[in-house]
Formats: C-alpha cells, sequence, structure tokens
C-alpha cells in the first residue's frame, strides 16, 4: 500500500489518480499519520463499495467497544446483569 502527503496530493493529483490505478489503495498522511484512504470506484461498483465501507466502519466501531468494555471489566457479565443495565438505562433516558 502506498503512502501520500497530503502536501504531495496537492501538488500532484494526477499522478497520484494514475497511481490509484496501479495500487488500488492509497493512504493520506498529514505530518506522517494516516488520515484517509483512497479507493478507486466505478459506477457499477459504488454502491457496493459504500456498504462495504458502512459494515467495516461498524466492525471498528464493535472492536471499540469490546476493548473498553474488558477495560472496565465489564465483559463478563451475565445475561441478567445486562439486562438490569438496559432496564436502567432506559429508566434513566425516560426521566
Amino acid at each position: 500500500m502506498k503512502f501520500v502527503s497530503v502536501r504531495d496530493f496537492r501538488i500532484r493529483p494526477g499522478d497520484i489518480w494514475k497511481q490509484l490505478k496501479i495500487d488500488k489503495d492509497i493512504v493520506i498522511t498529514s505530518n506522517g499519520k494516516p488520515i484517509a484512504i483512497l479507493n478507486p470506484i466505478d459506477g457499477e461498483n459504488l454502491e457496493s463499495t459504500i456498504a462495504i465501507l458502512r459494515r467495516a466502519r461498524s466492525l471498528l466501531a464493535l472492536e471499540e467497544i469490546q476493548k473498553e468494555s474488558a477495560l472496565k471489566g465489564i465483559d463478563k457479565l451475565t445475561e441478567e446483569e445486562i439486562g438490569e443495565e438496559i432496564k436502567s438505562a432506559r429508566s434513566e433516558r425516560s426521566r
């Protein structure tokens, strides 16, 4: 996977678009840190690409929730404890 700085992308966008056809994915960086991924699409795969990206974001969010629950020690709650947490959160929201 190729990495390109925001500066290079701004200065040589034509070269980047050509490289995208070859590499298929290009990571855009700012101050050496990744900030975006360029991925080639066409009219035929636009909707499926968007759906795949949304699923990937959902999976990343789920991973973060799982990590956070493990850090808090709440990843080992029983079904009953989970039910009580849900009930408590719902009653607080309805106030």
